[in-house]
């Protein structure tokens, strides 16, 4: 099954009061694993960047100044996306804006069924605990020394990472032993302790112990034993 993983970085919040996207990132999972297939761009926002919003991203105005505009790279985008479901954390918050930028480049907004949310799939698992991308990233043991700032595709690939954890996980330890099997077939190797073969011990029952079996048998009716003591 294929799946993308996406995250935006804004100018604001609210794309009605003219807010724009100024980066997304997307990334490319098939049966919940990277493919290494990505999408990333930054995009100009033929508006002003508000210092609250560059404070969460570090997107300048100079850097913003020479990048394409959302119309620009629209079809590039839509044909990484297809038709494949949606994966955002707060995804009502990204499929809004990003629907927003398609409509107003005359594009048909993406149908919101294809949207799924990681954050209220960690709502839903874990009640009452803290549900941001940070928290989510230390409760499954996801590395995010490198997140100083936001960055759309560096939260993508970081919530990659979390939606596994969210549906299951990976179930590493299993895959691990299956490499070490493979790689033991074809080198001949083997990490597993040999031991010497020992025939099997005889444990016979004594004489004293088949007739105290036969007198227990004596006292039962129409015992499924006695064919076999019959038999011996």
């Amino acid at each position: 099954m294929r799946e993308i993983i996406f995250d935006t970085e804004t100018t604001g919040l609210s794309p009605a009061g003219g807010d724009r996207i100024v980066e997304i990132g997307c990334i490319e999972m098939i049966n919940r694993c990277e493919t290494g297939r990505e999408f990333h761009a930054y995009f100009h926002p033929e508006r002003s960047m508000p210092a609250e919003a560059e404070a969460v991203h570090g997107l300048s105005e100079k850097f913003l100044s020479d990048k394409p505009r959302f119309h620009e790279k629209a079809e590039a985008l839509l044909g990484f996306i297809g038709d494949s479901p949606l994966i955002a954390h707060n995804a009502g918050f990204d499929m809004g804006f990003l629907n927003h930028e398609l409509e107003r480049c005359g594009r048909d907004p993406i149908c919101l069924s294809r949207m799924i949310c990681t954050l209220m799939m960690a709502r839903s698992r874990h009640p009452g605990a803290k549900h941001s991308l940070d928290a989510l990233c230390t409760r499954f043991g996801v590395d995010r020394s490198q997140r100083i700032k936001h960055g759309a595709l560096l939260d993508a690939q970081l919530l990659a990472h979390v939606y596994v954890e969210l549906t299951g996980g990976r179930q590493i330890g299993l895959g691990l032993v299956a490499e070490a099997v493979a790689a033991e077939t074809a080198t001949g190797a083997s990490s597993i302790a040999t031991r010497p073969v020992r025939p099997a011990r005889p444990f016979p029952p004594s004489d004293a112990e088949i007739s105290r079996h036969r007198a227990f048998i004596d006292r039962l009716k129409q015992p499924l034993w006695a064919q076999f003591l019959s038999a011996a």
